[in-house]
């Protein structure tokens, strides 16, 4: 039988307590919280921003590296989804879109 490290158990309840104040912070109040104007309008970019985060690198992006050829399936689907999405303002017609683009060019001509 192994001896138990207190230092990881410690650790791991310190982390726990911590999480679970943070968390619970604004519970524990009587009152409702209000963010001031300027950081409610700067919630409204968090999704896109974390969306363009995600997106982008995975599409200009190869093996660690920024994509050095125009035969890349990715960039053309991008386009294409991007495309779709201004003249429709639908996210399932994008994504089918970007997917009749990359597919056949992924697949087909192994780009």
């Amino acid at each position: 039988m192994t001896a138990i490290d207190w230092h990881t158990v410690l650790i791991v309840v310190g982390l726990a307590v911590v999480t679970v104040l943070t968390r619970c912070f604004f519970l524990f109040s009587n009152r409702t919280w209000t963010l001031p104007h300027w950081a409610q309008r700067g919630l409204q970019y968090a999704p896109i921003a974390a969306l363009a985060a995600v997106v982008v690198p995975e599409v200009v992006m190869a093996q660690d590296a920024l994509v050095d050829t125009w035969r890349d399936a990715r960039l053309y689907a991008a386009v294409v989804g991007a495309a779709a999405y201004f003249w429709r303002k639908d996210v399932l017609f994008t994504i089918v879109a970007g997917m009749l683009v990359y597919l056949p060019l992924h697949l087909g001509l192994g780009w």
